[in-house]
């Protein structure tokens, strides 16, 4: 059993779009105990996830066994329900679908708020560096360029150009500048709640 489920876990850990639906093979096989375990730690929204076995193995007029794949749903939701595993699922920009049981759900939450500033922060200053990137590339590109055309028209419009594109360059850089500051304390939020899930944390703008 603990293999099948290995096998289940690893397939969705290839991509969550392959795990959308059971094939044909996979319905009759199936072992709805390990499938549901495999859901639950994976975090799915259990009525959807349901019927898109359901859905799936109608096709060979299959019905799942829902009071053994509920079974082994609250046994995987509970490894998926963990502060930690919040945490990864807020830093990777996973949604949430309300699936902790409440003896569970605040430790996840608390991971997972944190994880999701963090994964917000990081998004915003990667478009920043690619911003920054792009428009330096942008103006190198022109500099060749005016160095090679004699047309002075064209030569007016490129430094006009390098002057529009460098006045953005610079802002994107201060507010670059301004994600990594911002960013920095969610870090540390982050590095001390890894290594101690139940620490006080102290709440931002202090």
């Amino acid at each position: 059993m603990r293999i099948a489920l290995a096998l289940v876990l690893s397939a969705c850990a290839v991509g969550l779009a392959s795990c959308n639906s059971l094939s044909k093979e996979e319905c009759r096989a199936a072992d709805w105990r390990v499938i549901g375990e495999a859901d639950g730690a994976a975090g799915y929204d259990p009525q959807s996830r349901f019927a898109d076995h359901t859905k799936s193995c109608a096709r060979i007029k299959i019905v799942p066994d829902q009071s053994l794949w509920s079974e082994g749903y609250k046994v995987g939701v509970t490894r998926y329900c963990t502060p930690l595993n919040g945490l990864q699922r807020g830093e990777a920009g996973d949604g949430y679908y309300n699936v902790c049981p409440p003896n569970l759900s605040a430790g996840f939450l608390r991971g997972y708020g944190i994880g999701k500033r963090a994964h917000e922060a990081r998004s915003r200053l990667n478009s920043l560096r690619n911003e920054i990137s792009s428009k330096q590339s942008q103006i190198d590109q022109l500099y060749n360029e005016l160095k090679q055309t004699q047309d002075q028209q064209r030569k007016s419009d490129i430094r006009q150009q390098i002057d529009d594109l460098d006045r953005g360059l610079r802002w994107a850089r201060q507010n670059a500048y301004d994600a990594e500051t911002d960013l920095y304390p969610i870090e540390m939020d982050v590095q001390r709640f890894r290594q101690n899930p139940n620490a006080v944390l102290v709440p931002p703008g202090y």
